[in-house]
Formats: structure tokens, C-alpha cells, sequence
């Protein structure tokens, strides 16, 4: 970083903390950080299944790092990702607003970053958040410090990292893309469109098709006592992340404990008819050397448990099965309970740790 960059920084951190009074983290609602206290949790993903994942984990853990996909194409992100050339902050901006606390703090922030304008010109639909991510990256040009100093602003109660240094695009195999032709297989290009297309998704991959992986992610994973991957948009949201070849050799590489989320319902277009068990094979198809621990799975949720033990064997998991869908019957984790079940996992499944 520049000098005149890291003045900038030096500045920021300062009108930050005097607009948070000088009150320290706990005063903020975060959680003191005790190293060694508590599990070091990586969770991976992107979207809505990402801050369902980490509004769940910052309950049970202060040492929680979030990789985030970096391939939306779509609505705010999308503007600004074509006008200025930059990652899409709408999914990172997601994850800091699920690591707010529950604190007046913590949720004013929350709102305030997740606030769309409405209007009849260029801002419309735009977030809050991502032009304040934005502005950062372009006065500090640096990805990871400006989201660190996004996160301090909010008094996160976790870190947020891109899961690659350049914007990827997303690119699928599918068949049917095109109803009239239902038996052809076509190249469907753009997060946004895969993830709507009426047709059945057969494998993704993205461009560049050896992206790098942002280090400070890849040292997080390696780093962990367990990595959670899931839930959130399949092949969207959820197997990008193999795709990135540091990223998957880190994951497979770790010592860490790796847990599956399973989604609580198939996602209209993308994975419209997939049984729990389906969403298990196309992830071993997208990275055969990976290896789970867990694959967590809401017990109303899976109509056939036998297919989908069997599928999380052939994967070196264990299936445990929790009630973690909210009570009324929307398609939605219950943040706490899932993080009772992350909690039960991290303790029934885990090596002897200073946190038990």
C-alpha cells in the first residue's frame, strides 16, 4: 500500500473510532477475543444461505472468518462491477450485516448497510454498503483492509474475505436452457442467470479458470479447527469456492474439521428436484479429493435417510440431523437453532480442544 494510502488508513481508523465514542469492542456488543478460547471457524459461501450460516455461528464462536464468493453479475453488484472494474460487494456486504450484533449498534448498521435507495435515477436499488465498500477499496486499494475497517465500523463480530483477488464470472453447463430444446446442453453464462435457469444445471466452472485465491483466505481455512461450507445457492453460491484451485487445495489440505450445511429446500431453477443426497454427488463431482467430517441436514427436510447416509460415506462424513428451520415453514435456518447444532457438532466431532 502507498504511503499516501496508508495515511488515508491511519485517518479512517480514527474518525471510526472517535464516531463509535472510543468505546471499546465489548461496549459495541462484540465478543472479546480469547485466542485459543474458542473454535477457529471458516464459513464459505455467499448470498442469503452464507448470513443464515454466520448469524448462526458468531453465537457460538468470537473467531469466525467468512470467504465469500466473488461471481455475482446481478443488481447493484453487477452496476458496479461492470462501471469501475471491481469485485461485487453485494455478498460481502451481506455477510458483514449477518456478523452485526444483536446489540442497538450492531443492528442500526446492520439496516443502514443493507438500505437500498429508491429513486428515479442512477442510485436506485443501489446499497448503502456496497458504495461504502467500494469507496474504500478505491481510497485504500486494498480488498482485505478496507473490509477489515468496514467490519470495525460495524463492530462485526467476525472477518469478511473475498474468496479471489479479480471478479469471476460463472459459467454452466446446462440442459434444456432453452425449453424448445430440452435435450440440448448449453454454455449459460452469469451467476444471475444460472442461478434462474428453468433447465438442469450438469457442472459449473468460472473465468478466469485459475483465479487467485486471496492468501489471507486460503491462510484461514489452513488456519481453522472447522471449515463450514453451505448452505446457500448450489452451484452459485456454494461449489465456486472448489473451483478456485488454492482455495480447494487449502480445504483439502487443512487439519481442520469440515462440516456441510445442507439447504432446507431445492432452489427453484438452479437445483429444482435435487433430493439432499443429489446435492452431496455434484459437489463430489466438482472436487473428488474433498473430504467432509459432517454433513448437517434438517431432519424434516430429508425424506430418505438411508440414500443420504450412504451418500455422505462415499464423502468420509457422518450425517447429523437437527431441527434447524425456522417454525414457519418458510424455507429459512433459525439462527439459534442452528447454531445449537453447529455447537453439538463442534463438540460431539471435534478433536479435544481448549474450548470444550
Amino acid at each position: 500500500m502507498t504511503g499516501r494510502a496508508a495515511l488515508r488508513l491511519s485517518r479512517l481508523r480514527r474518525i471510526t473510532a472517535e464516531g463509535q465514542g472510543g468505546r471499546p469492542a465489548e461496549a459495541r456488543g462484540a465478543k472479546p477475543r480469547r485466542r485459543g478460547a474458542q473454535p477457529k471457524v471458516v464459513a464459505l459461501g455467499g448470498g442469503m444461505g452464507l448470513s443464515a450460516s454466520l448469524a448462526a455461528l458468531r453465537r457460538i464462536t468470537g473467531d469466525l472468518t467468512a470467504v465469500v464468493t466473488v461471481a455475482d453479475d446481478g443488481g447493484s453488484s453487477g452496476r458496479l462491477r461492470d462501471e469501475l472494474g471491481v469485485l461485487p460487494p453485494g455478498d460481502l456486504r451481506k455477510a458483514l450485516a449477518a456478523l452485526c450484533g444483536d446489540d442497538d449498534w450492531g443492528q442500526t448498521w446492520a439496516r443502514v448497510i443493507q438500505h437500498r435507495f429508491q429513486s428515479k435515477g442512477d442510485l436506485h436499488e443501489h446499497a448503502v454498503g456496497n458504495l461504502l465498500i467500494v469507496a474504500l477499496w478505491e481510497q485504500l486499494g486494498d480488498h482485505v483492509q478496507a473490509l477489515d475497517l468496514v467490519g470495525r465500523l460495524l463492530g462485526a463480530h467476525g472477518r469478511v474475505l473475498p474468496m479471489s483477488a479479480v471478479p469471476l464470472e460463472l459459467q454452466a453447463l446446462v440442459k434444456g436452457h432453452r425449453p424448445e430444446r430440452p435435450d440440448e446442453v448449453d454454455t449459460v453464462r452469469g451467476q444471475a442467470t444460472v442461478a434462474l435457469t428453468p433447465g438442469e444445471v450438469q457442472s459449473v466452472h468460472v473465468v478466469p479458470h485459475d483465479p487467485p485465491a486471496v492468501p489471507e483466505a486460503v491462510a484461514a481455512v489452513l488456519d481453522a479447527d472447522w471449515v463450514v461450507l453451505g448452505p446457500g445457492s448450489w452451484f452459485s453460491s456454494v461449489i465456486p469456492h472448489l473451483l478456485v484451485p488454492e482455495l480447494l487445495d487449502a480445504l483439502t489440505q487443512t487439519k481442520a474439521r469440515r462440516v456441510l450445511s445442507l439447504n432446507l429446500a431445492p432452489q427453484p431453477g438452479e437445483t429444482e428436484g435435487f433430493s439432499p443426497q443429489r446435492h452431496l454427488e455434484v459437489l463430489g463431482r466438482h472436487a473428488p479429493k474433498l473430504a467432509l467430517d459432517v454433513v448437517l441436514a434438517d431432519e424434516a427436510a430429508v425424506p430418505d435417510r438411508d440414500s443420504l447416509t450412504d451418500a455422505a460415506k462415499r464423502l468420509g462424513a457422518a450425517v447429523e440431523l437437527a431441527p434447524v428451520a425456522r417454525t414457519d415453514g418458510s424455507p429459512r435456518h433459525d439462527p439459534e437453532l442452528l447454531a445449537a447444532a453447529y455447537d453439538r457438532i463442534f463438540r460431539m466431532h471435534g478433536r479435544i480442544g481448549p474450548w470444550r
